[in-house]
């Protein structure tokens, strides 16, 4: 019997033959010509399909957290900028097992194109006992040292309130890494199979719990304690424990194309692993490189004084909520990639992707109208310092102006990364953000004494040549003969 999963299938590509190996390499550069039967209109329900729900998904978990943070500065400019200066260690602490489940992603695409089900379940299998032993790692690594990483992100600033309200803050993430592992993966593994529906379900769950919480435990509601930064921290905990438990509930259903059953085992198989290394190993070099450059971009802003960096980290958390548009349309691309590539249609593969980014950045245009308008009224929900209110209203702008490129640059990555061309993503990453970005910023900060202006100008710089380089990539057509 067919499960429900499968009796929603991608229509278009249902509709194609699965192609031969020279075809998958001849890589054809004439006007495009669907393949019999299939038409645009069913391509682009097919993208939105797997999109929207993790458009809605995103939005709302990045809005969950701009909740966090606002409720945080409420707190004070100490208070916020101490939260701030845990981010990139906690992403740095996030990277080891986020990479494995690229490969997850990847290849659990690849394995329903090809129609293995029985090889993507034990993809995801074989990547959650990665990430679980990598969390594990990462947190206790974090947990031990969070006061030296949160001192050395403060850019030797003595503000003593901001470094205890970051230590602690940072020390309960550590505890609670694992439960934000083994979830990613399910939701990795889900959302290569096509279904992003599901994970969106149980991480809106967990955010609706996230918000209630931190509202009883930040300012002591009910008869709760006041623990204030601990209090946020701690909501988030709880939230993401929740969104394991409906995560594993999901996909131990047989109603889920990628099924998890304890009885298959979690004994290491080499084969797939050597999988998920091959496709997770140059992402996780990618964004340990990434979170590098952003560690030193964002201590020559904690440079610039308390106040600067608390503008800073408000205008990051907004510019972050701009992101779910290309991550959402991402995970169509990375999918429909893999989905393509396993039935060995490159060219059903370039056809998507580009409907993808149409759609992508006509959401785009809408976000930078959102930002050229509004900038001003959406910082001051974070805090309605003038100052804060009205240099992060310019910063806004520069937000406001990157937007489509943006955009494409997340979707074209997500159908490399969807191709198992992560080596590549992994070099641009290198050049953008670990040189262009922080030495640009040393540069306009300390020689042309810009300050924070001068920050965003480089942001600005990295996503507009990150950008170039990842479609320059794309055009190529390497992607279309790689094995994973």
């Amino acid at each position: 019997m067919e499960t429900k999963q499968k009796l929603q299938p991608s229509l278009a590509l249902d509709l194609v033959e699965p192609g031969s190996d020279q075809h998958m390499v001849a890589a054809k550069k004439t006007a495009e010509k669907l393949p019999e039967g299939v038409t645009s209109k069913m391509m682009y329900r097919d993208v939105v399909r797997i999109a929207w729900p993790s458009f809605i998904e995103l939005t709302l978990t990045q809005l969950a957290s701009m909740v966090d943070l606002m409720m945080v500065g409420q707190l004070g400019a100490a208070a916020l900028a101490g939260v701030g200066l845990t981010t990139q260690p906690k992403f740095l602490m996030m990277t080891m097992f986020m990479a494995m489940n690229v490969g997850a992603t990847a290849l659990v695409a690849r394995n329903k194109g090809a129609g293995n089900r029985e090889r993507a379940n034990l993809i995801m299998r074989q990547a959650m006992m990665l990430t679980f032993a990598l969390s594990i790692l990462g947190g206790i690594l974090v947990f031990a040292f969070a006061e030296p990483l949160v001192s050395f992100m403060s850019s030797g600033a003595k503000d003593a309130a901001t470094l205890a309200n970051g230590t602690i803050y940072l020390r309960i993430q550590a505890l609670g890494i694992v439960t934000v592992a083994v979830t990613s993966t399910i939701t990795a593994s889900l959302r290569g199979a096509g279904n992003s529906r599901t994970a969106m379900y149980y991480n809106l769950t967990a955010n609706v719990v996230n918000v209630i919480f931190n509202y009883l435990l930040i300012y002591g509601h009910f008869g709760f304690p006041r623990l204030e930064v601990a209090g946020a921290s701690l909501a988030t905990v709880i939230g993401q424990v929740v969104a394991m438990f409906l995560a594993f509930g999901s996909v131990m259903s047989q109603k889920n194309y990628v099924h998890l059953s304890f009885k298959d085992g979690f004994k290491p198989q080499k084969d797939a692993m050597l999988s998920i290394f091959n496709i997770g190993i140059p992402a996780m070099i990618e964004q340990v490189i990434m979170r590098t450059g952003m560690i030193i971009y964002s201590r020559t802003v904690a440079g610039l004084g308390t106040m600067a960096f608390a503008t800073h980290q408000v205008c990051m958390n907004i510019q972050a909520l701009s992101f779910m548009n290309g991550q959402a349309f991402a995970v169509s691309a990375t999918s429909l990639m893999g989905q393509s590539l396993g039935r060995k249609r490159p060219d059903m593969a370039e056809y998507y992707t580009t409907r993808t980014r149409r759609l992508g950045m006509g959401v785009s245009a809408l976000l930078m109208c959102v930002f050229f308008l509004f900038g001003g009224q959406i910082v001051a929900l974070y805090n309605n310092e003038p100052e804060i209110v009205e240099t992060g209203a310019k910063l806004l702008m520069f937000v406001a102006l990157i937007q489509p490129l943006q955009s494409s640059q997340f979707i074209l990555a997500g159908a490399l990364r969807g191709a198992g061309d992560t080596r590549a993503t992994a070099v641009i990453i290198a050049v953008t953000t670990l040189l262009v970005r922080p030495g640009l910023a040393v540069l306009l900060i300390n020689q042309f004494d810009l300050g924070l202006y001068g920050a965003w100008i480089a942001l600005a710089a990295d996503q507009l040549l990150r950008s170039l380089l990842v479609w320059i990539r794309f055009i190529s057509g390497k992607w279309k003969s790689l094995r994973v």
